[in-house]
């Protein structure tokens, strides 16, 4: 892409707080962009060939609410990134991530994370000091087992699908907001399941489809009566 276009890209970005740039090739975060360090409020550069993100320039966007970098090649971030306090939507789908930096617990303003289609080994501990997280997205990672310190998490939905889970810890049912748990397509026994997320949790949708295990046997544990209590009472309030 042409300087002259980038040019424009960024002189519109000055005006607007947003700087849009996808499906360009780009393989690297335009430096271009620290003239706007004090203004730019969205980035989105999905689709591109971005494989790192400059450690002096990410974290200084002060006003940052929205990142999108989905189908890139990332493989790490910078712990610098984790300096955005005003960022609220992070977006990072279709990467090569195989972990998150130890100061990710920082981005404290953190809404919306989607992380699908990575190469996450855990559902990262970081997210578990994150307040005001609401929608947690690490579906088709490689994520074996959930800890016990899934019971720390905060968020309403928690996507998991298309993992390889096969253990998950009862602690899943201390979270204090979990309303919505997809795991379908994992490697889930019936027996692995804790009979907790049905009886003793906020959890008013369970998606499992597709595990090891068939959907009426779900129905015949103790406490499923409970969780369809939560599930039609939701339904109700968004009827």
């Amino acid at each position: 892409m042409g300087n002259s276009a980038l040019r424009a890209h960024v002189e519109t970005a000055q005006k607007t707080g947003v700087f849009q740039l996808k499906d360009r090739g780009l393989t690297e975060f335009p430096s271009e962009l620290q003239k706007l360090t004090s203004n730019l409020r969205t980035i989105d550069l999905s689709n591109n060939k971005i494989d790192s993100l400059p450690p002096l320039l990410i974290g200084k966007f002060a006003l940052l609410k929205s990142l999108s970098l989905n189908n890139n090649k990332l493989t790490v971030l910078p712990d610098e990134l984790c300096n955005l306090k005003k960022l609220e939507t992070l977006s990072l789908n279709n990467n090569h991530l195989r972990e998150l930096p130890s100061t990710f617990g920082q981005l404290s303003a953190l809404k919306t994370l989607s992380l699908s289609g990575n190469q996450l080994g855990a559902l990262p501990p970081q997210l578990c000091s994150l307040r005001h997280l609401d929608v947690v997205d690490l579906s088709k990672n490689q994520i074996r087992s959930i800890l016990d310190t899934v019971g720390d998490l905060q968020a309403i939905e928690l996507n998991l699908n298309q993992n390889q889970i096969s253990q998950i810890s009862v602690k899943i049912s201390c979270c204090p907001r979990l309303k919505v748990l997809r795991l379908e397509e994992n490697c889930l026994e019936l027996s692995m399941l804790p009979q907790s997320i049905l009886s003793d949790s906020q959890i008013c949708l369970l998606a499992v489809e597709g595990n090891l295990f068939e959907i009426k046997k779900l129905r015949e544990l103790e406490g499923y009566d409970k969780y369809m209590e939560r599930f039609t009472a939701t339904k109700k309030k968004f009827a």
